[in-house]
């Protein structure tokens, strides 16, 4: 299969349906690319996580520990989740927005899937299946792995692995439990755009596959020199497995450079990870440094790019000059900036974006004799010396070797032994297995019909709300059946409508439209079918209404645990009905058509959960504020707005100012801060500072303006 075809697949089956898909490759197949490319154009709500830093940063994305709040601890399968002992380790505090976000991923990206261990797969697994309350595997988000399971291996320690082999057969992602619940294929990259040496190519794959023998050994070690000390203007890079090892050969290198060092500090905004640092938070340089650049050039000249060694040909305290190896042209370097971001919600788009926490900015370079394998992966070099001889790590000694672009270019260090090549027996088992699940064009299609219906049945699904209306008519009869009888005896009966006329009229109607799918020649555009489904959403929305205004009736009681119980079931019956009754005013309308369909249901899916109704027992203007700026019901933190009318001049103040200032609308204040601002009323700026999320340095810079919009709101 021709690697295009491959691509076009893969970005077909992502986009088409719902199914796990694990890519996979050798090194220099456009992995990478390939993710870059799905970023620039996703149809679905995608978040991008890697489990590292540096892979992270490299893959435009954040870390999976810091996305889904995990610690580093070993990950128990079936653990108690927020137990209330002290002792437990995964106990989390999400924030409605982070729930929010949860709810609204189609798609969940994992990069260097090779280096993610199995229980870390299954923690995920637990944060999406319980933020989500659905019981699939990983809540029903599709799954994206990326990697090669030939290259770096997951790190485990030996008394992880003596608590975690308990539960696990392997420490790699395969072996998750999840994963193995559910279905996912494999679509494997086959051509090479690092390499063009078609022997060194065979030599390669050798060693990744663990099937050479002594004449592959031969030719590579025909590339040993002892003592090998190349010309500095020949761009050697050395790779080692150690740290130590590398830091050991550039600190020698740059001593024995004639001249005085100069040191670059590099300047820090907010959170940064040190782990993630994408070079040296002290930089230090000498005219004659070999160095790497650690970034693509930032501007439209394109002049260098992540992994390019060069020269310094002339440095000062403010002034960084660097020859490319074989170029003619100096590059005078000038510093760069890294992001650690993290996903939000657009509020006003309802779009995930990426906040930024902290920003890194630093010259992008490094000094280059020596680097580790670790950090070499995703590099590509024209010329390295191989130093594996102590290589610890399944994959280490094939990655060292396939970041050379030819065998020409290679120097071994020392004699490569088979002691060096370590490979697991699981790898190779589970790549014998993988080859047995590549989706065919056939196997495409099936899925993606199979993603139709699913969609369709998760549309007219009302199963869940049918449950939740049951159990609160049950606390309805157990605790008030004497004070509210014919509140009581209205819910009796629309339980018992809802059964026949909602959800049983959905579970026929849906049979009716997979029927005329399996006639339609072409379902997707078929006009009966479309048209059936587009009447059976105008039935339902209809049929959503005496709901919705049963659960507006109060229910008022001193009893604070059943009050609360009592508020927790009609928050979730109204979210889903809100969300409901939207989408099937949406299908009603505009039809059903996967793409359009998954934007609209993750917008509505946040609009659901961002307007949650009074609750039971309280009119709309509960907790309404005096002047004096307390409350005695609803505070800042409440999901209430209960002074629109201000909160409404609030954002349209702030989205003028931000678009006169050219900067994104939550610089200048926080959403949750116009919020507290239209409930409690701050008539000073001591009040002013109170609310949450505004603080002193708000009232600083507006804090004037602020107060003299809820003036004239009070005075009105």
């Amino acid at each position: 299969m021709e690697e295009n075809a491959e691509l076009s697949r893969a970005r077909d089956f992502i986009e088409n349906t719902g199914t796990h898909l694990f890519l996979t490759g050798k090194a220099g197949t456009g992995k990478t690319t390939f993710l870059r490319q799905l970023k620039e154009g996703a149809t679905k709500r995608m978040v991008v996580v890697a489990p590292t830093g540096i892979a992270a940063i490299n893959a435009g994305g954040v870390t999976i520990h810091s996305f889904f709040q995990l610690p580093f601890a070993p990950y128990i399968p079936d653990s108690s989740f927020n137990a209330a002992d002290s002792k437990d380790r995964f106990r989390y505090n999400f924030s409605r927005e982070k729930i929010r976000l949860l709810n609204s991923i189609d798609l969940l990206v994992i990069d260097e899937i090779s280096m993610v261990r199995a229980d870390l797969l299954d923690a995920i697994d637990d944060v999406l299946r319980r933020y989500r309350r659905n019981s699939q595997p990983f809540g029903g988000v599709q799954l994206l792995m990326i990697g090669d399971l030939q290259q770096l291996a997951p790190v485990v320690k030996e008394e992880e692995w003596t608590l975690l082999s308990n539960y696990y057969q392997t420490p790699y992602f395969f072996s998750s439990r999840a994963l193995s619940k559910s279905y996912y294929y494999t679509i494997e990259l086959k051509r090479v755009y690092r390499q063009s040496d078609n022997r060194f190519l065979t030599l390669l794959n050798k060693i990744r596959e663990n099937d050479f023998d002594a004449s592959v050994l031969e030719a590579l070690n025909s590339h040993y020199i002892p003592d090998f000390r190349p010309p500095h203007e020949a761009g050697y890079i050395r790779l080692t497995t150690h740290n130590y090892q590398a830091q050991a050969v550039n600190d020698r290198e740059l001593k024995q450079l004639p001249g005085m060092p100069f040191l670059f500090e590099a300047e820090i905004e907010n959170k940064f990870p040190r782990d993630a640092y994408p070079t040296d938070k002290e930089l230090q340089l000498k005219q004659g440094a070999q160095v790497m650049f650690v970034k693509n050039d930032s501007s439209s000249e394109h002049r260098y790019y992540n992994g390019m060694i060069g020269k310094v040909t002339r440095v000062s305290n403010d002034r960084i000059e660097v020859l490319p190896q074989g170029g003619s042209e100096v590059i005078a370097v000038h510093p760069e900036e890294w992001s650690n971001a993290k996903y939000v919600l657009n509020e006003q788009t309802k779009e995930i974006t990426e906040e930024i926490e902290g920003v890194f900015r630093q010259y992008p370079l490094k000094l280059a004799w020596a680097i580790t394998v670790h950090k070499s992966q995703g590099l590509t070099f024209e010329r390295a010396i191989i130093d594996v001889g102590d290589s610890f790590a399944h994959g280490q000694t094939y990655v060292a070797l396939s970041r050379c672009k030819s065998l020409e270019g290679m120097v071994l260090s020392r004699p490569l032994t088979r002691a060096a090549v370590i490979s697991d027996r699981s790898i190779a088992q589970f790549t014998e297995q993988m080859s047995e699940s590549a989706p065919d064009a056939t196997t495409v299609q099936v899925l993606q019909r199979k993603y139709f219906v699913e969609l369709l049945e998760q549309l007219f699904d009302f199963l869940p709300m049918q449950r939740l209306l049951e159990r609160y008519v049950r606390q309805l009869d157990e605790h008030f059946r004497q004070r509210y009888p014919r509140l009581l005896h209205a819910c009796k009966e629309e339980a018992l409508r809802w059964q026949q006329d909602v959800t049983g009229v959905a579970q026929r109607s849906v049979k009716r439209y997979v029927a005329l799918m399996e006639a339609a020649a072409d379902y997707a555009t078929d006009a009966v079918l479309l048209g059936r489904i587009r009447s059976g959403a105008g039935y339902f929305e209809k049929e959503l209404q005496p709901l919705k205004k049963l659960l507006q009736i109060p229910v008022e009681t001193d009893n604070k645990v059943l009050k609360k119980l009592l508020a927790d079931i009609i928050e979730s019956l109204g979210m889903q009905l809100r969300q409901k009754e939207q989408l099937m005013g949406y299908v009603s309308t505009a039809g059903f058509h996967v793409n359009d369909f998954l934007k609209k249901r993750a917008l509505f899916a946040l609009d659901s959960m961002s307007s949650k109704p009074p609750v039971k027992g309280k009119s709309a203007h509960a907790g309404r504020t005096g002047q004096t700026g307390r409350t005695s019901g609803a505070g800042a933190g409440s999901t209430d707005i209960l002074n629109r009318e201000l909160y409404g001049r609030l954002v349209k103040w702030r989205n003028a100012k931000a678009e006169a200032m050219k900067v994104p609308v939550y610089t200048i204040i926080q959403q949750k801060a116009m919020q507290g601002i239209a409930n409690l009323l701050p008539t000073d700026r001591q009040a002013l500072a109170q609310v949450p999320y505004f603080g002193k340095k708000g009232v600083e810079k507006y804090g004037d303006e602020v107060l003299e919009m809820v003036r004239a709101y009070l005075h009105k």
